[in-house]
């Protein structure tokens, strides 16, 4: 039934409408519904308010601009000059992938943009990391940008997209340009809502998180290693038996560790087994790291909001 009719609707089960690659459309019943498809398709576009800059579909069309994550081994970055946006891990590891790929192919040339004022957020906790992996990767990236391998452009925040043939030329609000001839937007992610149109859902209006979720994980607020572990009850909405799990029940927020996850989806798989003390038992212990800590940027002075550093939404 459709999200306007109540009467007998925690007893109706749910339609699954799967779509296979030839495009024929198989319906499936389901008792209860684990949403754990992550934000993968839904990349945020370049404008740091939000929205697609002017020219960045017709880029985008062009192939100019990339996915978010592409294989820069591929034809098309060798040889060429490719602008990442971006200040996550996502952006990190295709600063250094192009990196690694410059050593090869004389006149590749890395340029990596970011919004803040200083790359200390994406340079991370380095060896005082709990995460080693996560901490070699900004000290890889330090490296990188301190021998001159990536050029790094700070305070860089894109304000339209100018394409000029094969090329693009990438204009900031403080007026720099920058022509590259590939651009990667490393921006951070998004749920997808859309196939859950039909559902009642109880989202928080910030992060698009389950609605008792969102304040636990602000990122404004919380680090990867300051969020409470949760599950079941946190994250259920109206829809009885439906949940959110993984990288989308965080919504936009940028903090989600897999460890959170496999708790997520254990207690629900408790709780959907009718073992409700199970579900209720937490147990979850996170590494308190620098490389994923957020902090409020400090207040302008009078007349100055227009240089207001924002906080990036990006992947985990």
């Amino acid at each position: 039934m459709d999200k306007g009719r109540s009467q007998g609707r925690d007893q109706a089960p749910f339609v699954l409408q799967v779509q296979d690659d030839d495009g024929q459309t198989t319906e499936v019943l389901a008792r209860a519904v684990i949403d754990a498809s992550g934000t993968w398709n839904t990349p945020a576009p370049l404008g740091s308010h939000g929205l697609p800059v002017p020219g960045e579909a017709k880029a985008r069309a062009a192939g100019i601009i990339t996915g978010a994550l592409p294989d820069v081994t591929q034809d098309g970055f060798a040889g060429h000059r490719t602008l990442v946006v971006g200040s996550g891990h996502s952006a990190a590891n295709m600063v250094l992938d192009l990196a690694r790929l410059a050593r090869t192919h004389p006149g590749t040339t890395v340029v990596w943009a970011i919004r803040a004022a200083t790359p200390a957020r994406a340079y991370g906790g380095g060896n005082a990391d709990e995460l080693p992996a996560r901490g070699q990767l900004g000290t890889r990236l330090r490296t990188a940008v301190e021998t001159g391998a990536v050029q790094l452009l700070t305070g860089f925040r894109a304000q339209s997209v100018e394409t000029t043939g094969a090329a693009v030329i990438v204009h900031a609000a403080d007026g720099r340009t920058v022509e590259v001839d590939r651009v990667i937007p490393a921006t951070g992610f998004r749920p997808d809502l859309g196939i859950l149109a039909e559902l009642r859902l109880e989202l928080d209006p910030a992060v698009d998180a389950p609605k008792a979720l969102g304040p636990l994980i602000d990122p404004d607020f919380h680090s990867c290693g300051t969020v409470p572990a949760h599950g079941a009850r946190i994250l259920a909405h109206p829809e009885k038996d439906f949940y959110l799990a993984g990288m989308k029940s965080y919504g936009r927020a940028p903090t989600f560790l897999m460890a959170t996850g496999y708790e997520q989806v254990r207690s629900i798989a408790a709780a959907l087994a009718g073992d409700t003390a199970a579900a209720e038992a937490l147990e979850l212990e996170l590494p308190e790291t620098g490389v994923c800590s957020t902090s409020l940027p400090a207040e302008p002075a009078a007349g100055a909001w227009r240089d207001t550093v924002l906080l990036e939404r990006r992947a985990e």
